[in-house]
């Protein structure tokens, strides 16, 4: 019976790889002592883990483009020393099924903790959707936080958090992000990435969240399959001008490594650490003053500002203008000379499109 391959040697195999030139199968195999055959097989194993790894006789294998394995020492280090003094440990897993569920699951007196993950096996968004996880194409984040006492404003807290990605991308050089209500992060009609909250506790006594980001960094149309709505990438989104109406990825369209070399892939590390840190900042914040500092910024970066909406799953279905949100996080919608404070639902900018 043959044995199963360890996580050690197919990420072994990652790294040799990972500069995205050719590299010989005959001196790969050598490397890891194998035979080719055997090389073949751990080169499918890293395809179903949402690897592109091509192939051609004669040049051996590479991956569709380079890539960089977080590291959770680069990572503490690039953060301030008041991060680094808040935050308790950062840790990064190779493969899990999703690390919000690793932290809820976890010790709350670790707390902060921080959770990186290059592959999801079961990465979730809003209402349970499946969020796509391939290794080492975005970022799969997870923060464990305790307040020592139910925040009055919790429900605002997706915001704030949006505030605080959004200010690492544009950092980071994006300045075209924008936010859709509650938790997107939007370049354009385009999802770039999402937020996920998930909470422990009782009312009045101590509150623990799990913050889960999921940013698309450089996942190509194939490794993301058919999703259900436009989305792009950060390389991408950097690679087209902000007044660009070219979607890079629509929901349709089948392009392989066509943004192959159009922008340098990002620093993920740097990315991770510059996330962080704005993470730490703004939970210190929302837990000293709640969401109100946080106002101004979430209505610059307002995608839906005075836009027709549609608001659907809290119940009728509401249509009207965007207005902005109130102290809460509640979307207002001015709709029938009234204006509505909404609390849930999913909001489309196009009616008959994707929320």
């Amino acid at each position: 019976m043959a044995r199963p391959l360890s996580e050690d040697e197919l990420l072994r195999l990652i790294d040799a790889l990972a500069p995205g030139e050719w590299q010989s199968g005959e001196a790969l195999a050598a490397e890891a002592g194998v035979t080719r055959a055997a090389l073949a097989k751990r080169v499918a194993h890293l395809r179903e883990w949402g690897l592109q790894v091509e192939a051609e006789a004669g040049r051996g294998y590479r991956l569709a483009q380079p890539l960089q394995r977080l590291d959770a020492a680069r990572i503490r280090a690039a953060l301030p020393a008041s991060a680094q003094q808040r935050l308790r440990s950062v840790e990064v897993l190779a493969r899990t099924d999703s690390t919000n569920q690793r932290l809820l699951e976890a010790d709350a007196a670790a707390d902060p903790q921080a959770l990186f993950a290059e592959l999801q096996t079961a990465g979730r968004g809003r209402r349970g959707r499946e969020w796509r996880s391939p290794f080492g194409a975005n970022l799969y984040l997870s923060l464990g936080w305790s307040f020592p006492a139910w925040p009055p404003q919790l429900s605002a807290l997706s915001l704030a958090v949006g505030v605080a990605c959004a200010r690492a991308l544009r950092k980071a050089g994006l300045r075209q992000v924008m936010l859709k209500w509650p938790n997107d992060l939007r370049v354009g009609d385009d999802k770039l990435g999402g937020i996920l909250i998930e909470q422990r506790g009782e009312a009045g006594g101590v509150c623990r969240v799990v913050v889960g980001i999921g940013i698309n960094v450089s996942m190509s149309a194939e490794q993301a399959g058919v999703l259900g709505q436009p989305w792009t990438s950060l390389q991408a989104a950097l690679a087209f001008p902000a007044n660009s109406t070219q979607s890079p990825f629509a929901p349709s369209e089948s392009r392989s490594d066509s943004y192959r070399g159009a922008s340098a892939n990002p620093d993920r590390n740097a990315l991770a650490a510059g996330l962080l840190t704005e993470l730490i900042a703004a939970l210190t914040e929302f837990e000293a003053a709640g969401f109100a500092s946080f106002l101004p910024d979430w209505s610059t970066l307002d995608a839906t500002a005075n836009q027709p909406v549609r608001i659907e799953g809290g119940g009728e279905p509401l249509q009207g203008i965007a207005r902005g949100v109130d102290t809460q996080g509640a979307l207002i919608v001015e709709a029938q000379g009234r204006r509505h404070h909404v609390h849930a639902g999913e909001v489309s900018l196009r009616f008959g499109g994707s929320a």
